[in-house]
């Protein structure tokens, strides 16, 4: 099947009315599973960002899901945070609501909507049925989200470090995650393609 998600090689074959029910919950619970994964963090203590399981959850969901329902995933996601609920990583030092996007961990908050809906536009167009090409599109994800994030951090730092800026937000936000993340990448880039073979496609 081309231009198809794994949710929807699996819905296609209910009702309609039970498909739409199933993806409204696949959504949720993508957004609600990203929430989970920012209280499983760990504070560093020369970055104020925290390591997190959240990136991994991000892509994997959305190779799932597909580009459409992956963006709206993480898009209510950050909704949850900007409106006060407690989905974003538990911190003493960082901000808290829609303060948070605006703080040292907004950037990479903020691409996850652009990170999953190319992870998952590449899963639609077949990536994630084999181990190597699921890895690069999750990979393309993971990028977006450290782009994001050291772009932001770089902003930040700009006014006091000036030129100096890039190579701050590199060591706080890419340098002591990037081993950590292409780990768990390899690690979750495995499990679509098997699930694809239990389900016949």
């Amino acid at each position: 099947m081309t231009n198809a998600s794994l949710l929807n090689a699996v819905t296609d074959r209910l009702a309609w009315s039970s498909s739409r029910a199933i993806r409204v919950a696949s959504v949720l619970f993508i957004t609600v599973l990203t929430a989970a994964a920012a209280q499983v963090s760990i504070p560093l203590p020369y970055t104020p960002v925290p390591l997190t399981l959240q990136p991994m959850i991000v892509l994997l969901g959305a190779a799932a899901l597909g580009s459409r329902l992956g963006f709206a995933s993480q898009m209510l996601y950050l909704a949850a945070g900007v409106a006060g609920l407690p989905v974003f990583a538990a911190s003493p030092v960082l901000p808290h609501g829609v303060l948070r996007l605006l703080g040292p961990t907004g950037g990479f908050l903020l691409s996850y909507p652009l990170a999953a809906w190319v992870t998952g536009r590449l899963a639609e167009r077949g990536f994630d049925r084999r181990y190597v090409t699921s890895v690069a599109a999750m990979a393309a994800g993971l990028a977006i989200i450290f782009a994001g994030g050291v772009s932001t951090l770089t902003l930040q730092f700009t006014p006091a470090m000036g030129r100096g800026a890039l190579s701050a937000a590199l060591a706080a936000g890419c340098y002591p995650f990037i081993a950590a993340d292409l780990v768990k990448l390899l690690i979750a880039a495995s499990i679509l393609p098997g699930v694809w073979k239990l389900v016949g496609r």
